[in-house]
């Protein structure tokens, strides 16, 4: 069983590629249930198997409660992608605590507390996959989002932290950084997209099925020698090797 966030944009994306994988997947999600529904109705239309639970992922209570309904729905969790998250842009001298805050208990503390939640059982088998969706603004940098590249920033160091610990455990732990993927969240954001897309080496935007298919590939048996390991999704944005 996966579990992961987000029912639209790359969330959906990995959703839908890791029920093709054969697995029995979780989405997890905040705000409207109907993209959430539908992209449960899309998976089992396809053949694959899913349910959706609302759950605020900063919420250990919720957290706590979405994983025992998943594994009474489901089965134990083996596979956890930590998608979930807010990019709300503001120029520094603007940030105020509140928002600041608001950011690091969603995009951090929520995927240590989910992790927590699930790492006992994924021990216990000798195997499981944790994926870390970041940023390659954590890479780079990015004006107007001090918060949101902090919060990312921190979940990698988290997920190399913890690829170190539980090395010898069969679980592994990896980041996937996305580049500029044209998603409803990216068209939506202060900034013209497809203008910063082609200065990048590629030209183009990336799509959420190209995010999927760098989960797909570290949550595979294939990628059980790989932990603690930054797959870059970017088109070239960026090219060192953390």
């Amino acid at each position: 069983m996966a579990s992961g966030g987000s029912s639209q944009g790359i969330g959906a994306a990995i959703a839908e590629r890791l029920a093709r994988d054969g697995w029995s997947v979780t989405i997890n999600y905040s705000g409207s249930e109907q993209p959430a529904k539908a992209l449960v109705d899309t998976i089992a239309a396809a053949g694959g198997k899913a349910i959706a639970i609302t759950v605020d992922c900063s919420d250990k209570a919720a957290i706590k409660a979405a994983a025992d309904e998943t594994r009474a729905k489901l089965g134990p969790i083996a596979i956890l992608v930590n998608n979930a998250g807010i990019t709300p842009y503001k120029p520094f001298f603007d940030l105020d605590d509140d928002l600041f805050d608001k950011t690091i208990a969603v995009n951090l503390r929520g995927p240590y507390l989910i992790t927590k939640e699930v790492l006992p059982e994924m021990v216990a088998a000798g195997w499981g996959r944790v994926i870390n969706i970041t940023s390659s603004s954590v890479q780079s940098g990015a004006v107007d989002l001090v918060h949101y590249v902090s919060s990312k920033g921190g979940l990698m160091g988290m997920t190399k932290a913890l690829a170190l610990e539980f090395a010898a455990s069969g679980v592994t732990f990896n980041i996937v950084p996305p580049g500029v993927i044209d998603t409803p969240m990216l068209r939506g954001a202060p900034i013209d997209a497809e203008a910063f897309a082609k200065t990048l080496p590629m030209k183009r935007m990336g799509t959420p099925a190209d995010i999927a298919a760098a989960v797909a590939y570290v949550a595979s048996e294939e990628a059980g020698y790989i932990t603690g390991q930054t797959i870059s999704t970017n088109g070239g944005r960026y090219m060192g090797s953390h």
